[in-house]
């Protein structure tokens, strides 16, 4: 029998059975990921990866033993699906918040960070050092999940995160709204002697290739941090570790100028 659902799922809920993900995705309701069994008839995969497409999920293939085990049963037919572990909000809302407090914005952009513990890690730094908000990618990037949300300490519960289709026209949107766009770049500007006071936004890279080029491109600058050592094999900081000490200098330059 077909599993079905009479209201909303919860955050990070799995949902499964062909008719409750097809109306979860339909709903407008944050959807994460959906898994599809790698036996699935072509036709109906097609039509689960147009929706998916459509609410901004990511497409897991699966074997079929481990969307069973994951169901913890037999009539998941061959479909199921993550609710989003959090309500995603508008960019607008963000600059929102910055409105209401009477403070510049102040913002962090994702762009392609993958390992939700590494996206976990930043919410938690972004919060602490007084972001207004976090922006992720529907695509190409870690969702904000059950594991990204325990890796923030509590964080992804207080700091609003919103997902945008892409992040090089959210830089275009900010821009638009007279914030000063960084991205964190092995090529930038010293860190220490680069004024990072006013309204401000910050884009870091994915865990391997950094910045996208466009992205890079679209940003009003570029930020490095100085190492003492150069190891064998290891040239840069790790993502969530560069995010901490950005947002830090970020923090303790508004607080000065305040």
């Amino acid at each position: 029998m077909e599993q079905r659902t009479s209201r909303p799922a919860a955050a990070g809920q799995l949902v499964y059975g062909k008719n409750p993900v097809a109306e979860l995705l339909r709903s407008g309701a944050g959807v994460d990921t959906v898994l599809l069994s790698e036996g699935m008839a072509p036709e109906a995969a097609g039509y689960y990866m147009a929706l998916a497409k459509q609410a901004g999920a990511v497409v897991k293939r699966v074997h079929p033993a481990k969307l069973r085990a994951l169901c913890g049963a037999e009539s998941h037919q061959g479909v199921a699906a993550f609710a989003a572990a959090v309500e995603y909000v508008p960019l607008k809302e963000l600059l929102g918040a910055a409105r209401a407090a009477h403070e510049d914005p102040f913002l962090v952009l994702a762009d392609g960070i993958e390992d939700p513990h590494n996206l976990g890690a930043v919410i938690r730094s972004a919060l602490l050092c007084g972001a207004h908000g976090l922006v992720i990618p529907k695509r190409g990037g870690a969702a904000v999940t059950p594991a990204a949300v325990k890796s923030s300490a509590g964080a992804a519960a207080r700091l609003p995160v919103a997902r945008v289709a892409n992040i090089g026209e959210a830089v275009r949107r900010l821009k638009a709204e007279n914030i000063f766009v960084y991205c964190a770049d092995p090529n930038g500007a010293p860190l220490e002697k680069t004024n990072l006071t006013g309204p401000v936004a910050l884009v870091l890279g994915g865990e391997g290739a950094g910045v996208s080029p466009l992205v890079r491109k679209l940003c009003d600058g570029s930020l490095r941090l100085d190492m003492s050592a150069r190891a064998a094999g290891v040239d840069s900081f790790n993502v969530s570790v560069a995010a901490g000490i950005i947002l830090y200098e970020m923090m303790r330059q508004r607080g000065a100028r305040g």
